[in-house]
């Protein structure tokens, strides 16, 4: 039993982590502001959250502009897809 628990991945020990990785697996992509009000995150949590993710290399970023406004999008990483489905296993 304790080496099941052993195999869980820490990144994913929060909730905003998990919903977000739950959340690009179902999704090609999703922009800030459908992952703040999906996940009902302010602003700052999100983005340390999603700046923690990208660090390791889960999720990659994309920045554009639509229209005037700027855009952020996020799309999870086949390394962050397959630890994520490692962490679910476990």
């Amino acid at each position: 039993m304790k080496e099941l628990i052993t195999k869980l991945n820490k990144i994913f020990d929060n909730r905003l982590r998990l919903g977000i990785m739950s959340i690009l697996l179902v999704n090609d992509e999703a922009d800030f502001n459908r992952l703040k009000e999906m996940l009902d995150a302010t602003d700052g949590n999100l983005a340390s959250h999603l700046k923690a993710l990208e660090k390791v290399g889960f999720v990659q970023v994309h920045k554009q502009f639509i229209g005037r406004k700027p855009n952020t999008s996020y799309a999870a990483t086949e390394s962050g897809k397959a630890a994520f489905a490692d962490h679910v296993k476990a």
